[in-house]
């Protein structure tokens, strides 16, 4: 059999991919994408919400304008993510650190993704930090069917009083005519250290699991795309041992868990975020076996990546190399965020019935 080779150039939405060196078949590609926006908060004072701490509230001076520029920032990475190779923004896109509906709008309304028309998919969370998860989704390319969020009951370990920390949430619906079910997390945090808060996000995991059973047990077939900032990296208990998440494509179970960004951490030493000197890759997107088949008229696994482009990058000083964040020292920075985002692209045959 020929030796198959795949490469792809991007033509409006559609990628030529040469299967072989007589027949060139047309695919379209879409980019999923993940991207923790970094305390994305209003400049209103919310007295039902604990917002008073956020680093947007504790800059004095210039706040209008800064939030402006956070905004137009946020939406410049979006427009770019997997730009270079579909010719357009990201289909799908989760996000987290987000306070409130608003400003995921103000984020979707900026001139740069303004003409893509995004849809919104948030809930009010209960987390402490009033930061909520999303989804953003073109319309013209994905159609919501269902829509849902995901509690996570927690507690403390001395008090036992109820720890409020972010809903996961689910969203069905149709790309490319297949449905598909996205679930975005935001985990809990390490404060307190690692092994302290483990079990947290150990619980986190678990909903997680329940979230992907319930979905299988309905269609054991079903094409799942699991999210976020874990807060964890993939050779964590969370991940590797109750998501199961498997590194390797042709091991993954019948209804098991791909994680092509195990071996990112484990053989190439990338993260997303750095702290201390030490890099933690702790945004991942995981895929369920049905899009690995390689049955190409469906939507299919093409790749992974982080989205970790120069301008992300901060040029100098202490944090030289690390992702250029936002907010540092009680200022503005006009950086972006303290996380890489992390994408996957989907392709899907074309039936183009001129070359027949």
């Amino acid at each position: 059999m020929t030796h198959l080779k795949l490469w792809i150039t991007a033509l409006f939405l559609t990628t030529i991919v040469s299967l072989n060196a007589q027949e060139k078949k047309k695919y379209k590609i879409h980019t999923v994408a993940f991207y923790n926006l970094e305390n994305l908060f209003d400049t209103i004072n919310d007295p039902t919400k604990y917002d008073e701490a956020s680093p947007m509230m504790e800059i004095k001076a210039d706040r209008s304008e800064i939030y402006k520029k956070k905004v137009h920032n946020m939406a410049r990475v979006i427009a770019d993510i997997g730009s270079d190779v579909t010719k357009n923004t990201p289909a799908i896109i989760g996000i987290c650190e987000v306070e409130n509906v608003n400003v995921i709008e103000d984020v979707a309304n900026d001139p740069l993704l303004l003409g893509k028309d995004y849809g919104i998919v948030h809930f009010d969370g209960p987390d402490n930090r009033s930061i909520d998860v999303a989804l953003l989704y073109q319309k013209s390319l994905f159609q919501v069917m269902t829509k849902s969020t995901h509690t996570l009951k927690i507690y403390d370990d001395k008090t036992r009083k109820r720890i409020n920390t972010r809903d996961q949430l689910l969203v069905t619906g149709r790309l490319e005519g297949e449905k598909i079910h996205v679930i975005v997390n935001h985990w809990p945090s390490r404060s307190g250290g690692e092994a302290k808060s483990r079990p947290k996000r150990v619980a986190a995991a678990k909903l997680n699991k329940r979230i992907i059973d319930s979905l299988q047990s309905v269609d054991p077939y079903a094409k799942i795309i699991t999210m976020g900032d874990l807060n964890d990296d993939p050779t964590n208990a969370s991940v590797k041992d109750v998501l199961k998440a498997e590194r390797n494509k042709d091991k993954v179970d019948f209804k098991g868990i791909y994680n092509p960004y195990i071996d990112m951490f484990k053989k190439e030493g990338l993260g997303t975020t750095a702290y201390r000197d030490a890099w933690s890759l702790f945004d991942q997107i995981m895929i369920t076996k049905p899009f690995l088949d390689k049955d190409y008229t469906n939507l299919t696994y093409y790749k992974a990546g982080i989205f970790n482009k120069y301008y992300l990058v901060n040029k100098k000083g202490r944090y030289k190399g690390y992702p250029l964040r936002s907010f540092a020292d009680g200022g503005f920075t006009n950086g972006f965020s303290d996380h890489f985002p992390v994408y996957i692209y989907l392709i899907k045959e074309v039936n183009d019935t001129k070359n027949k």
